[in-house]
């Protein structure tokens, strides 16, 4: 008998906010290139909110307390490597932020100087979170 199809795989991601309003991304260390979210695919046996924490830390070296989940992505083409669906936390650390396991470099960011190019949707989720600091309202479910 055929395995079952595989649905999308449970992943994470962290917007990290610091005490001067900058948020912490990483440079990826392997494909898809370009800079990120801190995040990654939950382990088994693990929940979400302790995957953030430990991913956040894993890639960025930083202390995070989440504060709140932000949304969940789940668009089918929102990872090339295959389909995922991520909840995505707001979190908050102090400190310098290091690159660490899948991050070559960490940094922190304001909403004016954010990098490219964004990997997977996160140019989405960015947008998304900075227009929920603005004006209080989360996105729509999609």
């Amino acid at each position: 008998m055929a395995d079952a199809p595989r649905g999308p795989s449970p992943t994470v991601d962290v917007i990290i906010e610091l005490p001067d309003r900058r948020i912490v991304l990483i440079e990826r260390r392997f494909p898809p290139p370009g800079w990120a979210l801190p995040g990654g695919f939950i382990d088994r046996g693990e929940s979400a909110p302790a995957a953030a924490v430990r991913e956040a830390e894993e890639e960025t070296a930083l202390a995070v307390t989440l504060v709140e989940l932000f949304h969940v992505y789940s668009a089918p083409d929102r990872d090339p490597r295959r389909p995922t669906i991520s909840a995505v936390y707001i979190g908050r650390a102090e400190g310098e932020p290091r690159g660490g396991d899948d991050a070559a470099r960490a940094r922190a960011f304001a909403e004016t100087e954010l990098p490219t190019p964004l990997a997977f949707d996160h140019a989405r989720i960015l947008d998304d979170y900075f227009t929920y600091r603005r004006t209080g309202r989360r996105p729509p479910p999609a």
